[in-house]
């Protein structure tokens, strides 16, 4: 696929912004609504996760969810329900991570969510899980975190790949992992 055949909000520049308190009321209306939407594949409550997920944290001003699924192998049929609902699914050769299913709710040329379907068990799911539970409660390693973000943002605005990797040994050192 080319760069011009992508939606644009595919290709919209990084914005890292304040944190904004309106995000968890997105986030707890959007996981009632995949709550019931993808009951049949869940294995628990959909969660807010992310850095939108931290109260002061400075983020991309996408509500990121991740709903813990039996098998992933079942989710494919939650893409009807969840195209109904304005969720996009990012075709799993383009994601190219395996242990997820994702999706990305646009409002006309940005980003609104990101919804991770991952299953519980796997180490991703503790790992997001442990990262934003450690930011919740230790404000020094969010405020390192928001440097981070905000250098990656300026030096790898217009490349998202680039920009998460610039994150990853910081996320590494706090979930103890080399995910």
């Amino acid at each position: 696929m080319t760069a011009d055949a992508w939606p644009t909000w595919a290709t919209a520049p990084i914005e890292v912004v304040a944190h904004d308190p309106g995000w968890a009321e997105l986030a707890a209306t959007l996981a009632t609504d995949l709550d019931r939407r993808c009951a049949p594949w869940l294995d628990g409550e959909v969660e807010h996760v992310g850095s939108t997920a931290i109260p002061g944290l400075p983020a991309k001003p996408i509500v990121d969810l991740m709903a813990p699924v039996r098998h992933l192998a079942e989710t494919p049929a939650a893409d009807s329900p969840l195209s109904v609902a304005g969720w996009e699914l990012v075709p799993p050769a383009l994601d190219e991570r395996p242990w997820r299913r994702f999706y990305v709710q646009p409002e006309g040329d940005r980003r609104v969510a990101h919804l991770h379907l991952v299953e519980r068990g796997h180490a991703r799911w503790r790992e997001v899980v442990t990262f934003r539970d450690a930011l919740l409660v230790d404000a020094a390693l969010a405020a390192e975190y928001a440097a981070i973000k905000r250098e990656a943002a300026v030096r790898f605005g217009e490349d998202r790949e680039a920009y998460t990797a610039a994150k990853s040994s910081f996320i590494q050192r706090v979930v103890g992992t080399t995910a």
